[in-house]
């Protein structure tokens, strides 16, 4: 038998990245899931790509109407479900002089208000004894340049997260949640990237990993899915997939290396 049958999840930001990882790692394993995206062109691929046991959900983690929607399609398509995994990021890099309200607003209504609401909207859906998994970042207790409102937004769920894990106690519920550092995607995670910024940003990404590359969205989806099923004894817990980014950690000097 495989190792998802007869499980049910919901995945959201679930057609691209680690999220689209996760979706495939769970169909391979024999889980049905109902995933979401905004991106039409990602919506109708991830359709065409992932067959008859994945339900694709156009959605919007920061419209409320949609969120309600979301939990309506769980309902009718799967009833109660095993896991979920809280996924959607809006990410523009700026400095404190740079940020707009616009942008502000946008970023933590899409992913810090989404995530609340969306937790809040299906927990009622998960069944005694499931999971969430929320992602994070690594920037989150980091002090990374013009990042300041999309390490605030992290944090908050963070937050959330934990409070999440103990109300979800008396259900036997574990919540937790990944901090992914530099991860092949095709976005990275920062909205609108162009050319340029994604040179950067790989450029600065292999300098800055202990571990000298980038992570892959396969390597992300093995954590989340190890909180998910596997780490039964575990919950508010956050687990980095960062290469060592987050932890202190150096690449050694070449005079030390043990050859």
């Amino acid at each position: 038998m495989k190792k998802y049958a007869g499980k049910k999840a919901v995945v959201t930001g679930g057609t691209h990245g680690i999220g689209l990882a996760v979706v495939k790692k769970l169909l391979d394993g024999g889980a049905e899931v109902l995933l979401t995206g905004l991106n039409e062109k990602n919506i109708e691929a991830a359709r065409a790509e992932l067959g008859p046991r994945a339900h694709v959900l156009r959605s919007d983690a920061a419209s409320m109407s949609d969120i309600d929607a979301l939990g309506k399609a769980v309902e009718e398509t799967l009833g109660q479900v095993d896991f979920v995994f809280v996924n959607v990021g809006y990410l523009k890099f700026g400095s404190l002089s740079q940020v707009t309200e616009e942008t502000y607003d946008r970023m933590f209504d899409t992913n810090t208000k989404g995530a609340f609401f969306t937790a809040q909207r299906l927990a009622p859906l998960v069944k005694d004894g499931g999971s969430f998994v929320f992602t994070t970042a690594v920037a989150v207790g980091m002090g990374f340049v013009a990042t300041s409102v999309g390490t605030g937004m992290k944090s908050a769920i963070r937050a959330f997260s934990k409070v999440f894990a103990s109300e979800l106690l008396p259900r036997n519920i574990r919540v937790n949640t990944i901090s992914p550092g530099f991860t092949d995607t095709p976005t990275m995670g920062i909205a609108e990237i162009s050319d340029e910024l994604r040179a950067a940003n790989i450029k600065e990404g292999i300098e800055l990993t202990p571990m000298r590359r980038f992570g892959t969205p396969e390597e992300a989806a093995t954590a989340v899915l190890f909180l998910a099923f596997d780490a039964t004894f575990t919950t508010g817990v956050d687990l980095p997939v960062d290469g060592g980014l987050g932890q202190g950690l150096e690449w050694p000097h070449d005079e030390i290396v043990e050859h």
